[in-house]
C-alpha cells in the first residue's frame, strides 16, 4: 500500500529532539530551541503545498526460522531475510528473528505469523531545491530528514490501527508515540538491530521502493537521503537491542544465508567486526 502526505500532516508526528540535536543544540537554552522550531514550522506551512511525503508498507505472511524470517504473500514466494544476532559475552543473544512464531508454533496469535515492511520518504526538492543559500539548503535537509521519520510514524500508526489492523482499539497521544508506547516495534535498516544496509536490497525486491521514489547505491544506501526503511514487528515482547560485535564464525554464516560472497559481507558489516 502507497500513502501520501502533506508536509502538514506528518508535522505534527515530528520529533523535534532529534532535530535539535542535528543542529548541535541539544543543550541550548529552550528559547533558542523554540525559535529554531518556529522557523522550522514557517517553512513547512509555507513549502506545504510544494512537496509531499510518501510511504510504502506491505503485509506478509511469515515465520521464524533461526536467524532469519521467511515470509510469503503480497505477490511473492517464500523468501528469506536473514538476520543477525546478539554474540558478545553478557548479551542476551537476542535476534529479530526470535519475536515471529516458528512455523510449527501452536497457538501463536495471528499477528506473531506476520510481518510488515516499510520505506517512507520526501519529494526529491526538499533536499535539491535550496542550494542557493547554504543556511535554507541545511535547514530544509534537516527538516526532510524529520519529516521522513514523521511519515514512519503517521504510517506506523495508521498499519496498526487499521492497515494491519492488530491495535485497532489503540488510544495513543503523539507524545506517546513518539516515545514508542505502541505495541510491537519498527527497527529501521542501518540502526543497531539491523546494521547492514544491504538489506535494503531485500526489502526493495519485495516492497518495491522505486513507486516512492526511492532508488539504491552500491551500498544499499537509500536517495533521497531523507528516506527510512524496515520491519514492523506486533509481538507485545518485541523489543530494540544493539546487535553490537559479532564473531568470524557468525559472519561467515551471514554470508552464506545472504548468497553473498564473505568479503562483501564484511564490508557491509565492517562496523560490527
Amino acid at each position: 500500500m502507497v500513502y501520501e502526505y502533506t508536509l502538514q500532516e506528518v508535522a505534527p508526528y515530528i520529533n523535534w529532539i532529534y532535530f535539535f540535536h542535528a543542529w548541535g543544540m541539544a543543550t541550548k537554552p529552550q528559547a533558542e530551541k523554540d525559535r529554531l522550531r518556529q522557523e522550522a514550522i514557517e517553512r513547512i506551512e509555507r513549502h506545504g503545498r510544494d512537496y509531499r511525503t510518501l510511504a510504502v508498507c506491505q503485509l506478509f505472511d511469515a515465520y521464524g526460522d533461526g536467524d532469519d524470517i521467511v515470509v510469503s504473500g503480497g505477490g511473492v514466494g517464500e523468501q528469506r531475510i536473514p538476520l543477525l544476532r546478539q554474540q558478545q559475552q553478557g548479551s542476551e543473544c537476542l535476534c529479530l528473528a526470535d519475536f515471529i512464531a516458528p512455523q510449527h508454533a501452536r497457538n501463536a496469535e495471528p499477528a506473531f505469523r506476520r510481518i510488515a515492511l516499510f520505506a517512507t520518504t520526501v519529494s526529491p526538492g526538499l533536499e535539491t531545491d535550496f542550494a542557493h543559500d547554504p543556511y535554507e539548503k541545511l535547514m530544509m535537509q534537516l527538516l526532510a530528514d524529520r519529516l521522513a521519520e514523521a511519515t514512519a510514524e503517521r504510517m506506523h500508526e495508521q498499519v496498526r490501527r487499521r492497515d494491519w489492523g492488530y491495535a485497532p482499539g489503540e488510544q495513543l497521544s503523539i507524545s506517546d508515540m513518539l516515545q514508542e508506547h505502541w505495541q510491537g516495534i519498527r527497527p529501521a535498516v542501518g540502526y543497531p538491530s539491523l546494521p547492514d544496509t544491504s538489506l535494503n536490497f531485500l526489502i526493495d525486491q519485495l516492497i518495491d521502493m522505486k513507486q516512492i521514489g526511492i532508488r539504491l547505491t552500491e551500498s544499499g544506501a537509500m536517495k533521497p537521503h531523507a528516506s527510512v526503511s524496515g520491519l514492523i514487528m506486533a509481538h507485545p515482547a518485541a523489543r530494540y537491542f544493539a546487535v553490537g560485535k559479532i564473531g568470524e564464525d557468525q559472519l561467515r554464516d551471514y554470508a552464506a544465508r545472504r548468497g553473498l560472497p564473505l568479503a562483501i559481507c564484511r564490508k557491509f558489516l565492517a562496523a560490527n567486526l
